[in-house]
């Protein structure tokens, strides 16, 4: 018996199949059914049934999957701990962010760069996506570290946060739209947009899924017409008068170079946020521990609940 069919055996059963397993696994897949059968004859028992739909465990499969499971995670600690006591990191860190957050204000490039300097022995990569998926690859392992945008849907329990930007979303008009009586104060209710086209970020970012729960907790589907993947373009249709834009708030100067007016969005106010998120529930690789101390110090934080919701 192997540590790698072990592996095997547990990814197979992780993604439900052969076909998704192989894939993640960079093998063939007759090439990955036959290590299982292998593993299987040296054990003297079938661990899967192998249906027309489905893969499924068998009684004893179920009874080795505990153990499959511990023994890679034995495995991976014992690495783990020949490389902190040589000091020297090495392996690879999975890195994802949603896209635009690379900034002055987070200097993600930056981080990576200083890291690399210090550890070149340690490979990184780096992918960009929307919030959604990039929590649902660090909740599957997928990522060990992601800056990402939270939906404001429950967090995993396996998922840790650090929100390291809290702000408010504000309705942008163009600046020759009509004055409502009720903006005269240059606030809006958000039951108040429930007649409004509006123009959004994409689905799956942050911003859409807090604004979308807040909609929903107010009774009402919002009425989206345009979808775009930055907010600069948000605020281009907006300005020309297609619709109010769910934004992040703007300086007025910002808001002036656009050719918009902002609207405080009230009753209630909705926040975005952008959080560093990774597993608490598994020993992180020494390398992607000390990556995360430095985005975790070099990005600052907000203070928040266990669900990440500050």
């Amino acid at each position: 018996m192997e540590l790698r069919q072990l592996r095997y055996f547990v990814t197979v059963v992780d993604e439900g199949g052969f076909t998704k397993a192989a894939e993640r696994l960079h093998l063939t897949q007759p090439g990955l059914s036959t290590q299982i059968r292998q593993l299987e004859r040296e054990l003297g028992q079938r661990l899967l049934d192998r249906g027309a739909r489905a893969v499924t465990l068998t009684e004893v499969g179920a009874a080795v999957l505990e153990h499959a499971r511990a023994a890679l995670v034995a495995a991976e600690r014992i690495g783990d701990t020949v490389q902190e006591f040589t000091g020297l990191l090495r392996g690879h860190v999975r890195v994802g962010m949603i896209s635009g957050a690379a900034s002055e204000t987070f200097d993600v490039a930056g981080v990576l760069a200083d890291f690399h300097h210090d550890h070149p022995q340690v490979g990184i990569s780096l992918t960009e996506d929307t919030a959604e998926t990039m929590l649902a690859a660090v909740e599957h392992d997928e990522l060990d570290i992601a800056l990402t945008g939270l939906t404001g849907a429950p967090l995993g329990s396996g998922i840790g946060v650090q929100v390291v930007l809290q702000t408010p979303l504000v309705a942008a008009v163009a600046c020759d739209a009509p004055v409502d009586p009720a903006e005269s104060a240059g606030t809006i209710a958000l039951a108040s947009l429930v007649d409004r086209r509006l123009i959004c970020l994409t689905k799956g970012t942050g911003i859409r899924g807090v604004f979308e729960q807040s909609c929903a907790a107010a009774g009402f589907t919002p009425t989206v017409a345009f979808e775009a993947a930055a907010p600069p373009l948000l605020l281009e249709l907006a300005a020309r008068g297609l619709g109010t834009a769910i934004v992040p708030a703007l300086t007025p100067a910002e808001a002036a170079a656009f050719g918009v007016r902002t609207l405080d969005i009230v009753e209630p106010a909705i926040h975005g946020r952008l959080a560093l998120a990774w597993r608490i529930d598994r020993p992180l690789s020494p390398a992607a521990k000390v990556l995360l101390g430095q985005f975790r110090l070099a990005f600052g934080s907000h203070e928040s609940d266990p669900d990440g919701n500050s």
